[in-house]
């Protein structure tokens, strides 16, 4: 008897260690000398599709998986990734030369028909959810193994801005073919810095460095994007030691982080736009006049003062100044007038009031949940009673892919392109907005290569959008890391964590 207690007391010794030391996570590693980085981000990522999401957590994990054939740096300039160079050799046609030196974390080589599947798969597969973004490539030729033509339907001004974003990673053609997509998706393998090492739903994503890299060595053995939806409980663990960086931290706990010895707050400026999307196809939304009324309802500089500490900028557009085709004089505004909103539902035959159903997140953008329940609470003192539904972020996706969102839903955008078509591709699958003005004028800048014309195109769209408000533009919002002192870290305005710009000190 007394043997096994001490064997007993020896497991719950073992067991301590252990689970001390993977509550570590953070910089400083395991004693073991493994340096790990690790990510509290306020949701789950989607899944390893890389064209079917336009989620930035998600792409958060991706960009340190895959690579893109051109990248930007700091300045915005295009740069060298799986390509060396390119050109354009006519209208409608770019060629690519690309790296001789790259392999997949399968080992397979990555080289032209790689490229071709790639972005031909997400260029005619209309369910994937960047099939928008990607719609204008006509087909990819191969010439050789290592270089491609990119061949677009028509003139094409942002092509090379759309191979630098999400949607355009690069996919092992070889392994999915042969064992289709399902068996990728449960372990994914790409060309980048870090390779998949396990997904925990809900939970935490784990990659661990890719010791044959092209590129230079990897900075970090391991890589953990831990879930965690709670802004209490992100900060909490950024203040013990549990993460390096917490994404989103509240305005109001800023003070705090940065008093801290061990933690300090990194904020940079961000190309997102917090909006509700109102359905223009049915329901009383459909009514102008009740869009006009919510939108009068909503009291801006309110929700930015009591919920972002005064920490954004009201906006009448979601193109902010920095992005092509901004319209500067629709920024930094916000309409705001309870009485006329109650007139306008009088004129639409609303005067008794009436109810709207409203789908929002929970953890899926900073501060979504309170605000979308301030949202409600302003739209109620006009007459109008909100049905609130709540749902974790992976379960709202699902229910805004099935476009079963009620009548307005909340939704942030960043704009990866920095360019309005980027957002505009949302503008009708969001809301049923068919306006043949407005849809004839983002076709033509679409493919228009005149950019002072093209800049006017879209500043005339969201002069109309203003007035007709299929969505109703709220405020642009910045970026505020928490972060561990042990490791140098900048805040990127695409958001973007990428593992090797963050060193130890």
């Amino acid at each position: 008897m007394k043997r096994a207690g001490m064997t007993v007391l020896a497991v719950m010794l073992i067991l301590s260690v252990v689970l001390a030391g993977c509550g570590k996570g953070a910089a400083s590693g395991s004693g073991s000398g493994e340096k790990v980085l690790t990510i509290g981000k306020g949701g789950d990522i989607i899944g390893f599709d890389v064209h079917n999401h336009g989620n930035t957590g998600t792409e958060m994990v991706h960009i340190n998986m895959f690579n893109y054939l051109i990248k930007k740096d700091a300045d915005g300039k295009f740069i060298p990734d799986l390509a060396l160079s390119w050109e354009s050799t006519n209208p409608t046609t770019w060629r690519f030369k690309l790296r001789q030196d790259v392999k997949f974390h399968n080992g397979d080589p990555f080289t032209a028909d790689d490229v071709k599947f790639s972005l031909e798969r997400v260029a005619k597969d209309q369910k994937l959810v960047e099939y928008g973004n990607y719609k204008q490539i006509k087909e990819v030729k191969v010439v050789d193994p290592y270089t491609v033509d990119i061949v677009t339907v028509e003139t094409e001004p942002v092509l090379l801005s759309r191979l630098s974003r999400l949607g355009s990673s690069m996919l092992p053609s070889k392994l999915i073919q042969e064992k289709g997509m399902d068996a990728f998706l449960k372990s994914p393998v790409g060309t980048g810095p870090y390779k998949f090492s396990e997904w925990i739903r809900d939970d935490r994503v784990e990659l661990v460095k890719n010791d044959a890299y092209f590129g230079d060595a990897p900075k970090w053995d391991k890589l953990v994007f831990r879930s965690i939806p709670e802004e209490a409980t992100r900060v909490s663990e950024l203040l013990t030691g549990g993460i390096d960086i917490a994404v989103s931290i509240p305005p109001t706990d800023m003070k705090r982080v940065n008093e801290n010895k061990t933690t300090e707050v990194k904020s940079g400026p961000t190309t997102r736009v917090v909006m509700l999307a109102l359905n223009t196809a049915s329901g009383p939304t459909a009514n102008q006049k009740v869009r006009e009324a919510i939108n009068l309802a909503i009291d801006k500089k309110a929700i930015i003062n009591n919920l972002y500490e005064g920490d954004a900028q009201e906006t009448l557009t979601p193109i902010i100044p920095g992005v092509f085709g901004a319209k500067k004089e629709l920024f930094g505004k916000s309409q705001y007038d309870q009485a006329r909103a109650k007139q306008l539902l009088k004129e639409a035959g609303y005067e008794n009031g009436l109810t709207i159903n409203f789908t929002g997140s929970v953890g899926k953008t900073y501060k979504d949940k309170e605000t979308e329940e301030l949202i409600a609470a302003m739209l109620t003192e006009v007459g109008i009673k909100v049905n609130l539904e709540l749902l974790e972020a992976s379960k709202f996706n699902d229910v805004r892919n099935a476009k079963k969102t009620g009548d307005m839903f909340l939704i942030s955008y960043g704009n990866s392109m920095f360019d309005a078509a980027l957002l505009y591709k949302r503008l009708v699958p969001d809301t049923g907005y068919n306006n043949p003005q407005v849809l004839q004028l983002l076709k033509a800048a679409e493919t228009n290569m005149n950019l002072d014309e093209r800049e006017k195109q879209f500043q005339q769209v969201q002069d109309v959008l203003a007035n007709e408000l299929p969505q109703i533009q709220l405020f642009q919002t910045k970026a505020n890391f928490g972060v561990n002192k042990r490791i140098a870290f900048t805040p990127r305005v695409d958001e973007m964590i990428v593992a090797d710009e963050i060193p130890l000190k």
